[in-house]
């Protein structure tokens, strides 16, 4: 049985057993791999599409976090996470792998310097705390613990990882009091706030993508595109 959840245009599609139980659980998976995995050229350059498309704005530095959900035979993706993360961790890009079923797994690239601030935020930590997160005195790796524990158990998609993707926490708390309902814009996300300001990140967002698939498009790769090699 296969189930899609909508978190704005961020889609993730998850496989189910016949009990309904994911499987296996993200943790399981993060324990797997470790050492190294070799990935060719031609994959890496098609796993950097993927992520020039779906996370440009987090890579460029102007939003926290983007999901991207990928089919499992699609790339050898512990190898794909373990090649990033070795060569954009001195930027604080990173990507965490969140849940993976039979077919397809879902991955959080997140900047850590923005994710953190963004969490730290009160309105934002009031929101987290009502799902079974930490207070004021926070850490990131256990927010997103907790995140990935809640993707792989709940039935549907946790409201909560707005916050995680940097969404307003007004358009938060909008979208689980009127239960996706009542919106003023649907955009990358239902905006319950201001919407000339959601408008305005919108487009941001869509020139973050135009930018960086033109530059791997005209022979760059992601990393001298972001002029990290």
């Amino acid at each position: 049985e296969m189930s899609a959840s909508l978190v704005g245009s961020e889609m993730c599609i998850r496989d189910r057993s016949d009990n309904g139980i994911l499987l296996p659980s993200a943790r399981r998976l993060i324990n797997i791999y470790e050492r190294r995995i070799y990935v060719s050229q031609e994959e890496c350059r098609r796993f950097e599409n993927k992520l020039a498309y779906h996370a440009a704005p987090s890579l460029l530095g102007i939003k926290c976090a983007n999901l991207i959900s990928l089919e499992n035979d699609e790339f050898n993706i512990l190898g794909q996470i373990e090649r990033f993360n070795e060569i954009a961790g001195g930027r604080k890009l990173k990507i965490r792998l969140m849940c993976r079923c039979k077919k397809r797994t879902l991955l959080l690239l997140y900047n850590e310097k923005l994710l953190l601030k963004c969490l730290s935020e009160p309105a934002r930590r009031e929101i987290l705390k009502a799902y079974g997160y930490g207070g004021s005195l926070f850490k990131l790796e256990s927010d997103l613990e907790r995140l990935a524990e809640r993707i792989s158990s709940e039935n549907e998609f946790p409201h909560e990882i707005g916050i995680f993707l940097g969404y307003p926490a007004e358009d938060v708390k909008g979208f689980i009091i009127h239960k996706g309902n009542n919106f003023k814009l649907c955009g990358c996300w239902k905006v319950y706030g201001d919407e000339e300001k959601a408008r305005r990140s919108f487009t941001n967002y869509d020139k973050c993508r135009k930018f960086l698939c033109n530059k791997l498009n005209q022979g760059s790769d992601i990393y001298r595109a972001l002029r990290i090699s």
